[in-house]
């Protein structure tokens, strides 16, 4: 099979969040082109196994192939990840060591035009990572009302000019289906503003960010795809997620929020006994956190000394923040925690210990 160009995005920072173990069993819940689990794979023993999901049989012959040139302890699941929880279950997993969210699109899903995922390419409107879907993005753009479509741009695109790009599709498409990509893109460049057109970046980019989330329901499947890892996670576990726009970095700061923090007054230099446990009954004796920085140009990790205080991003509203005056101390099973940068593309990795 000829390889696609695909590009793996913060590789080495997220293999190095996972601290992963030559035995343990990890799922790459977002496999595409395999850049990752090509990595994972390869840091297993014979006892160790790494299962995948993707929906897309393309993404899926690429991965299997280059897999199977590094290892034999793999299995490929051909589901959304939202039913990551069953189809393990299925397969008598009860516990995982570490999980890996990379969301988003496949650059080599995003280079073929047949997709339609970019505005940079010219085909027709689909947007579905799973070909075997009903709804598309010709559907979504040609038959909903322009209330919905004006919803779906301003929630999911977070475009104030969604009344107008609304508004402009309905129009078009009482003369003709709009068919294609450009045909969509011409359609949105018309419908904006002069001053729109001269800021930086494409004009549809946020448009078809909005369909895209649409077809394939992103965000409801996100949130139960991450429940379900939390509650599987082994002890020392491991979850690491890679997002590209605010609406998944901030449903995934505040789930991690909800499950992992302690709830104690802010600025305790140690956790009082009897408090050890996290506030949610779902992960009751759990001594995990999260910490997030601030974004920086380099997209490090960092793997921080106990004395250095970490700084918050200021975008996170932490009424119980695990943090601690510097210097400070550490309470014990705190130790082993990753801070990690977000910019572009959000790394979260969530400690998960019993």
């Amino acid at each position: 099979m000829e390889e696609l160009k695909h590009f793996s995005v913060l590789l080495n920072e997220s293999i190095e969040g996972l601290n992963i173990k030559k035995d343990g069993i990890y799922v790459d819940c977002t496999l595409g082109g395999a850049g990752h689990s090509s990595v994972i794979l390869g840091k297993l023993s014979k006892n160790g196994f790494l299962y995948g999901f993707d929906q897309d049989q393309l993404a899926i012959d690429i991965a299997s192939e280059k897999l199977s040139k590094i290892g034999k302890n793999f299995e490929i699941i051909k589901s959304n990840f939202r039913y990551l929880k069953s189809e393990l279950n299925l397969r008598g997993i009860e516990k995982v060591d570490g999980f890996l969210f990379d969301l988003g699109v496949s650059s080599f899903q995003l280079d073929l035009p047949e997709r339609g995922f970019s505005y940079r390419f010219d085909g027709r409107l689909d947007m579905r990572m799973n070909q075997d879907s009903d709804l598309d993005a010709y559907t979504v753009v040609n038959n909903y009302s322009e209330s919905e479509l004006k919803r779906i741009i301003y929630e999911y695109g977070e475009d104030k000019y969604a009344p107008l790009i609304a508004r402009a599709i309905v129009k078009a498409r009482k003369e003709k289906p709009i068919e294609t990509t450009f045909e969509l893109v011409d359609i949105i460049k018309k419908a904006l503003p002069a001053a729109a057109l001269r800021n930086s970046g494409h004009p549809a980019k946020q448009t078809f960010q909005a369909i895209r989330i649409e077809v394939n329901q992103e965000l409801e499947v996100l949130k139960e795809a991450l429940l379900d890892a939390l509650s599987m996670l082994n002890s020392k576990g491991r979850l690491v997620v890679i997002t590209f726009h605010s609406l998944e970095d901030r449903l995934v700061k505040k789930l991690f929020k909800e499950k992992c923090i302690l709830n104690l007054p802010k600025g305790l230099p140690f956790i009082p006994e009897g408090y050890e446990d996290c506030h949610d009954d779902l992960f009751a004796n759990c001594d995990s956190f999260l910490e997030l920085l601030s974004p920086r140009e380099d997209y490090e990790i960092h793997m921080q000394p106990e004395s250095q205080a970490p700084s918050y991003n200021s975008n996170i509203n932490d009424p119980y923040p695990m943090s601690f005056p510097s210097p400070r101390f550490t309470p014990e099973g705190f130790s082993d925690n990753i801070f990690i940068d977000n910019k572009p593309n959000e790394v979260s990795s969530f400690n998960f210990s019993i």
